[in-house]
């Protein structure tokens, strides 16, 4: 059985995420993720950007920024061979632990056709929102999706139950 390790990233970490940016999404022929945007992710918001290793291999990564009391999740990334393992999983509890108790609204932008993704989403609670076109270039179009404070506080059992978050001890009487 594999034992992975999920943790925030460092800035030793952007080579590395810049491989399996081109691992994942060059291998699919679509554009991948300019340096600047990577380096952001290992520099300014490493706390709310993760990496998923095997070992010492990386085999993954889930970006995001946290400003004031929202956060947007843009990216989670594994590389075929991981997929459909423990580790995309292991992301999402490593970032849903980051941020249960300190956002008000978390925020999801996806591709209409990634249905993967945006079943992930409704899993975690997000609800489809709006449409947003032009997102990253000219006709590029994104759903928008959401999870609020109130749909936090309602998922929390079910986030619980997958291990996601520790259980709430209850209140002393």
């Amino acid at each position: 059985m594999n034992h992975y390790t999920v943790r925030s990233m460092t800035t030793d970490d952007f080579a590395a995420l810049a491989h399996l940016e081109n691992e994942v999404f060059g291998a699919m022929g679509e554009e991948v993720l300019c340096p600047h945007y990577l380096r952001l992710c290992t520099e300014i918001f490493a706390a709310s950007c993760f990496l998923a290793l095997d070992g010492d291999r990386p085999v993954g990564y889930l970006l995001s920024f946290r400003r004031d009391n929202e956060v947007f999740c843009t990216t989670l990334a594994v590389i075929p061979e991981y997929q459909r393992t423990r580790v995309t999983m292991q992301l999402i509890a490593a970032f849903v632990r980051h941020i249960i108790d300190v956002v008000d609204v978390c925020w999801f932008t996806v591709k209409e056709d990634n249905a993967p993704a945006r079943a992930l989403h409704r899993m975690l609670g997000a609800t489809e929102v709006g449409r947003r076109v032009d997102f990253y270039g000219p006709g590029d179009e994104r759903l928008v999706s959401k999870i609020d404070r109130a749909t936090f506080e309602r998922m929390r059992a079910k986030y619980e139950r997958l291990g996601f978050v520790p259980r709430r001890v209850a209140e002393a009487a």
